[in-house]
């Protein structure tokens, strides 16, 4: 396993990207991107 290097900033945010194995014509993430958009603390 990689050994990523991240800042230990509190308050900060990680950005990262979503992919599926079968990207077309999947819309899994358009369907459900407000439960994305809220998922967190």
């Amino acid at each position: 396993m990689p050994d990523y290097r991240r800042y230990r900033i509190p308050g900060g945010t990680y950005f990262f990207t979503v992919n599926l194995l079968e990207r077309y014509p999947n819309d899994l993430l358009i369907r459900h991107i407000d439960v994305l958009r809220h998922a967190g603390p």
